[in-house]
């Protein structure tokens, strides 16, 4: 199915794009004159920078998804960050940098979100997880590419060109797509409030589907925020003494992910049940940071091998971002599926703060372990209240 197809491709190139900087970023601080001792600060803001765009984008295109269309932002989402890649290969100075990771996070913040709405109204009721699967599976093998083509030695701008590249290449496929039916129904109700973000808070119910939703993904983040991003850090306070290089960590993590993505989808559709799913990967989630702290001091290989099984075990983003579709109406349900994953990402700010506050006396490694403890802990306990969504109809409004 093209839709299938389209949003598949769209979440690869939005997932290229996020990693990307996080493995070519320092490279490209470099080359643009940044001293060593200013480089992690840089590396920092630009990141918070990226990040804020995200937060801020996640909101504005989820919005515009339920008032305007699900192709709205499918176009307008891929057009933005294709154009923010190319004028990122293109900067000279800190400042202009900043903006563009700002404007690219816009633009990445409309795409996954966009895509698993528009599929899992099209789909059937039993079928669309495997639809959404596909999606989150060939999606999250984007940041594999970045991580390859890093290691290709392609320089940093054109990085950024092929993403740019790639995004436009995309926008032609995206022509034949049609729009959900579902949504069509909805817009022609004119007394239908749609995309009215304040919605989601004027009951408790709403209130409380949505925030369990979103701390629900939140083990995921902590794997490729601290596990991953920090494993230099983590490694050495454990006694590793070879150099940890973050790109091939990036990329067995994501390999992980990408296999925990197909199996866990399979998995809710094997069980009928999206919250058994979602259940089973947090606990392998659990086994497999064990795991990580297991070993990750021993030998580099073994560290490794432990990101790549922390992938797997974080690998439920597919089912996450089903439910987080199927929990909530027509009229809100673009808002919801877009600003969930977005403000799980936009979690490791607080994930990351709480390990920069306890790393002084606990030390990494035992940080990160706390830390680890208490996500998938309050994501176990979150998922207890959200209603078992596979096979419902979800062709209903939100009041």
């Amino acid at each position: 199915m093209l839709a299938v197809l389209v949003a598949a491709l769209g979440y690869f190139v939005d997932i290229y794009d996020l990693i990307l900087f996080s493995v070519i970023g320092r490279k490209s601080l470099v080359s643009l004159g940044v001293g060593p001792d200013a480089i992690e600060g840089q590396f920092a803001r630009l990141l918070d920078w990226q990040m804020a765009g995200m937060l801020t984008g996640g909101i504005l295109w989820g919005i515009l998804g339920d008032r305007r269309g699900r192709l709205s932002v499918l176009f307008g989402s891929i057009v933005m960050y294709s154009l923010a890649n190319v004028a990122n290969a293109n900067v000279a100075t800190i400042g202009q940098y900043a903006l563009l990771r700002f404007v690219a996070g816009v633009g990445l913040a409309g795409e996954l979100g966009a895509g698993i709405t528009l599929v899992s109204e099209i789909m059937s009721r039993t079928g669309r997880g495997w639809g959404t699967t596909i999606v989150a599976g060939i999606g999250v093998c984007g940041a594999i590419a970045a991580a390859l083509i890093d290691k290709a030695g392609v320089s940093w701008r054109a990085a950024y060109y092929i993403g740019g590249g790639m995004g436009f290449a995309l926008l032609l496929l995206r022509i034949g797509v049609r729009e959900s039916g579902m949504f069509e129904s909805v817009k022609s109700k004119v007394n239908v409030s749609r995309g009215n973000f304040l919605q989601l808070f004027t009951s408790f119910d709403r209130a409380k589907r949505y925030i369990c939703v979103i701390l629900c993904g939140v083990p995921v983040w902590y794997l490729v925020g601290i596990l991953v991003a920090r494993a230099p850090k983590i490694a050495k306070d454990m006694g590793l003494e070879e150099a940890v290089t973050p790109g091939t960590a990036v990329m067995m993590a994501y390999i992980g992910l990408a296999i925990g993505d197909l199996a866990s989808g399979a998995l809710s559709q094997i069980m009928s049940s999206r919250k058994k799913a979602i259940a089973t990967f947090l606990l392998l989630s659990a086994f497999g940071t064990g795991v990580y702290f297991a070993v990750a001091g021993k030998s580099l290989m073994l560290l490794y091998v432990a990101c790549l099984i922390a992938g797997i075990g974080g690998g439920y983003w597919a089912v996450f971002v089903t439910t987080a579709s199927e929990q909530f109406g027509t009229n809100l349900r673009s808002t919801v599926t877009t600003t969930a994953p977005n403000f799980v990402r936009g979690s490791l700010v607080l994930v990351s703060f709480a390990f920069a506050k306890l790393e002084p006396s606990l030390g990494p490694w035992k940080a990160a372990l706390v830390v680890g403890v208490v996500c998938i802990t309050v994501a176990l306990a979150s998922l207890i209240p959200l209603r078992e969504s596979f096979g419902h109809d979800h062709d209903f409004i939100e009041e």
